[in-house]
């Protein structure tokens, strides 16, 4: 009989504000803030200070979570925003709803920047596979890119100047500037041309003299960027993000540190008039050296002069304001809403998991709003359960929270120092905390204070462990002191407090980095820096076995609930399972690929989790020796483990600075099916990156700005291929039963035809064309590439069919322009594709022609009715609800002449009483 087991997943995750993976960035509104938390986006209400939802993709499916890498809102569309992922992947999301509306699957490493147009239809990604794609949105299809020029796909400038790579560019919303940051100690400013200044000089950009350190020649007709000149910066750190606000009279350049730095952009006007007097100060100045004595001793008379004022970079940009953060600042994001009490605001991402809101001021950038009670500043390094689960307590650097597991919401928050393992007492009242620098700290859990700090240590305690069914505990440090407690409250001023007291103290040989007691309280084992394990009698301290067989240090250990079983974690990978009665080695297993750093067993069972460095958490049946369940989830080191009593969750904590819950569901699984989807997977991931790159025609590395299809090949694509071609195959079974029925009705032999219940009551070629629709927009192009040249030639029969239904068009021309591009030489000397190219070629063009046609003259119906509607009002169309707000204005001033006028009739009837 095979045995079964129940499936572990995660059900949440908890204490993570704003990773450091990925940048913030406001919605439309000014409401909201997204900010990156691992592989989740979560959505932050800024005046109320609390996250609203989260958008997370792996909630919908089971598989390894994916970090979030760059996210971008659309300024058209209320809450449409875009998120890239370390895979590659884009998804569409629109966080109202908290739906995903559609992925686009493109880019073979992370991807590092997305960016909207204005008109929200455009989407640019960056990604580290050093490709630039653009796509489009509304109709979900990929473009081609790595291009300036989006109309005729070629690169038509190439910039230089920056001394290092450019890490932030950014162009302001009237599109005068685009500016740009590297590790230069400058910023680069440049001035853009518009396709409405192709006729004139280049060398004047909004009324303004540019200065150019090159001679002009007849390629500044064709260039779209003209240096403009450079600033220089304060901070010596490279550029992190360099942004303009909405209204573009403000820029802010973040370094990789904990400045920004504040410029206001001033308008043409101020500009020019900061230019006339810095040339009227320069005039009076050369007045004043205007008589100079020369060597014979006359008197020259030098006069300057005129000049038209030269607007340059300090002319249109000034310094006004530097924020310091307290840590290092990952990513900025300005509020699309200008408050009225100042110039802009703007949020702050830190790599401490912590959001920060700056109101900007002329003089002063005060902060406004701080989110962090809902997360650790740095790495969570224990987790520790109450007895009845319904506590979480978690320590970090500087902090002890207190966590509700089930919700994962914050109860408290207590100032600490370092603390590196915890323990919840019984009662739920006090909890007890190990710190980095020896002290005990005993914390009142319902006030959420720390009442005392015992010096218990010389060195840092790595443990501390409960004793069984008594009022004590044991402590474990570097110090190579072993030492028991005994707690007891005491009443002091009418109020309770914990007290604890060392009874017995055991000295080691070398340093202690971890203790356990087995249930029973019998035995006592300490694992020390010697690589080895001992075990002592806990009544006597007499030495009793010593467990010896591990290479590097033993970083974690327990005991299962029967007392037969230690099981010990080690800095060398293994898992060792060793015998409590004769300290025999049952197994040693490979568990993780770095450090192991807790292993716990689940009570009453001889079921184990273990976690290490390799950001997994592995669920062991340690009779069999076996590897149950390998969870995915977090990005980093896992430092910690918590179990619950009855084994139904577990808890993790992790360099990533999160906690995750995982929950034991009632979805069975067996061992055997594991073990084949590991393998599975393992192949998988060989033929993508090893056999395919190995046997594949070695093709030539493209040049920079090369033009590329957009796409990649993906377990989406090849089954929708497999879909295709199994829908082609059935159509033409189906049309080659036609054709044999129709030969025997005319012999005479009429019998009834039973059409195949495969084809769902439709034709051959209404089944093809529903199997294609049903691809992904976004998927179509790398779908159809995967079809051999036979299926191609087939799919394109059906093309005529489909051209009589206007809805299909579109896609119709897309999938004949995929196939002739992709099959262009097999296609020409193939005759029996001559016939069919012949028609489509005759019969497209119409077809494209008409669907022209009827969007034009829709166009022309649609200007019509405006010219109509601006002819009945005295206001342009476009002007119309400026025109509306400017009525309600004078009507609400007549209303409020009119209060006035009653108010002062009213007094003059009372001056006349």
């Amino acid at each position: 009989m095979v045995k079964s087991y129940l499936r572990y997943e995660p059900a949440s995750a908890f204490g993570v504000i704003a990773s450091i993976g990925s940048n913030i960035a406001y919605d439309s509104s000014g409401k909201h803030l997204l900010a990156p938390a691992l592989e989740k986006v979560g959505v932050w209400h800024v005046r109320q200070g609390v996250r609203i939802k989260n958008l997370d993709p792996s909630a919908s499916s089971r598989g390894p979570s994916l970090g979030v890498t760059a996210i971008a809102v659309d300024a058209s569309h209320s809450s449409l925003v875009a998120i890239g992922y370390a895979d590659g992947s884009i998804r569409i999301w629109d966080f109202e709803k908290g739906s995903c509306e559609t992925t686009l699957n493109g880019h073979k490493g992370a991807v590092t920047v997305l960016r909207y147009n204005k008109l929200g239809s455009l989407l640019a990604s960056g990604s580290k596979d050093n490709d630039v794609i653009l796509w489009d949105v509304v109709g979900e299809t990929d473009k081609f890119l790595r291009v300036w020029d989006l109309e005729t796909q070629h690169c038509m400038q190439i910039v230089g100047g920056h001394h290092s790579e450019i890490w932030s560019i950014d162009v302001d919303p009237e599109e005068r500037f685009l500016v740009t940051g590297s590790a230069d100690p400058e910023l680069r400013f440049y001035s853009v041309k518009h396709e409405t200044e192709a006729e004139q000089s280049v060398d004047n950009v909004d009324g303004n003299e540019v200065v150019n350190n090159g001679n002009s020649s007849s390629q500044d007709k064709w260039s779209v960027l003209k240096q403009f000149g450079e600033l220089q910066r304060q901070s010596k750190d490279r550029v992190g993000t360099l942004r303009f606000n909405k209204s573009g009279n403000l820029l802010a350049c973040q370094v990789a540190g904990k400045i920004v730095e504040i410029f206001r952009v001033l308008d043409e006007a101020e500009s020019k008039r900061k230019a006339k007097r810095r040339l009227h100060r320069k005039e009076k100045k050369s007045a004043k050296e205007e008589a100079e004595v020369t060597e014979n001793g006359e008197i020259s008379h030098v006069t300057g002069e005129k000049h038209s004022p030269v607007v340059t970079i300090p002319d249109v940009f000034k310094l006004i304001q530097t924020i310091r953060a307290g840590k290092k600042i990952s990513s900025i994001s300005f509020s699309p809403i200008t408050p009225k009490s100042s110039l802009a605001t703007i949020a702050l991402s830190l790599n401490n998991n912590l959001l920060e809101f700056y109101s900007i001021d002329s003089d002063a950038a005060n902060k406004t709003l701080a989110i962090d009670l809902q997360g650790h500043r740095s790495d969570v390094r224990s987790v520790t359960l109450s007895s009845d689960n319904t506590l979480l307590m978690s320590t970090s650097h500087n902090a002890v929270k207190i966590w509700n597991p089930s919700t994962g919401s914050c109860l408290r928050t207590i100032d600490s120092e370092f603390g590196l393992c915890g323990y919840i007492l019984p009662q739920n009242r006090y909890g007890l905390v190990g710190t980095k620098g020896g002290k005990l700290e005993i914390v009142d859990i319902g006030s959420g204070t720390c009442i005392e700090a015992v010096e218990a240590h010389g060195g840092s305690i790595r443990s501390i462990v409960a004793i069984p069914h008594e009022n004590g505990f044991v402590t474990g440090s570097a110090d190579h002191d072993v030492k028991f407690w005994e707690y007891q409250a005491e009443s002091t001023q009418g109020s309770k407090h914990l007290k604890a007291s060392n009874v017995r103290t055991m000295k080691m040989d070398d340093e202690v980095l971890a203790v356990a007691v087995s249930p029973d309280s019998k035995y006592i084992a300490v694992a020390l820096l010697d690589n080895t394990v001992k075990v002592f009698y806990f009544d006597s301290l007499k030495f009793f076995l010593s467990l010896y067989g591990h290479k590097l240090p033993v970083l974690c250990m327990d005991i299962s609930s029967d007392g037969d079983l230690i099981v010990t974690g080690s800095a060398d990978k293994d898992l060792k399972i060793w015998g409590l009665d004769f300290g025999d080695c049952h197994k040693s297993l490979f568990a993780h690929k770095e450090s192991i750093t807790a292993v716990k067993f689940v009570q009453r069972t001889h079921y184990l989790f273990s976690v290490g460095k390799d950001n997994l958490v592995k669920y062991w049946d340690v009779d069999k020796f076996e590897c149950l369940l390998t969870l995915e989830g977090h990005h980093a080191d896992v430092w910690c483990l918590a179990v619950s009593n009855r084994g139904d969750f577990v808890v993790t904590g992790s360099h990533d600075r999160s906690i995750r819950r995982w929950d034991r569901t009632e979805e069975p699984f067996f061992i055997e099916e594991e073990k084949e989807k590991r393998l599975e997977e393992e192949l998988e991931t060989d033929l993508d990156n090893a056999f395919e790159n190995r046997y594949a025609p070695k093709e030539e590395v493209p040049e920079e700005g090369a033009v590329a299809l957009a796409g990649k090949k993906s377990k989406e694509t090849l089954s929708a291929t497999d879909t295709i071609i199994d829908a082609l195959d059935i159509a033409e079974v189906e049309l080659k039963r036609l054709t044999d029925y129709e030969e025997e009705k005319a012999k005479g032999k009429v019998a009834p035809f039973q059409p195949n219940v495969l084809l769902l009551g439709l034709s051959p070629s209404e089944y093809i064309l529903r199997a294609i629709s049903k691809v992904q927009t976004s998927d179509l192009e790398q779908t159809l590439l995967a079809l051999p040249f036979s299926d191609a030639l087939q799919l394109l029969t059906y093309l005529k069919q489909w051209t009589s239904n206007s809805d299909k068009v579109e896609l119709v021309c897309r999938i004949s322009t995929v196939l002739l591009q992709t099959h262009y030489n097999q296609l020409i000397t193939t005759p029996a594709a001559r016939p069919i190219l012949t028609v489509l070629k005759e019969l497209l063009y119409a077809r494209i022609k008409e669907c022209k046609d009827t969007l034009g003259f829709n166009l022309a119906a649609m200007d019509h009715l405006k010219q109509m509607m601006s002819s009945r009002s005295d206001a342009l169309f476009k002007d119309a609800k400026s025109k509306l707000q400017e009525i309600r204005s004078q009507h609400s001033k007549r209303l409020e002449a009119r209060t006035e006028t009653r108010e002062e009739k009213q007094r003059k009837k009372k001056n006349k009483k």
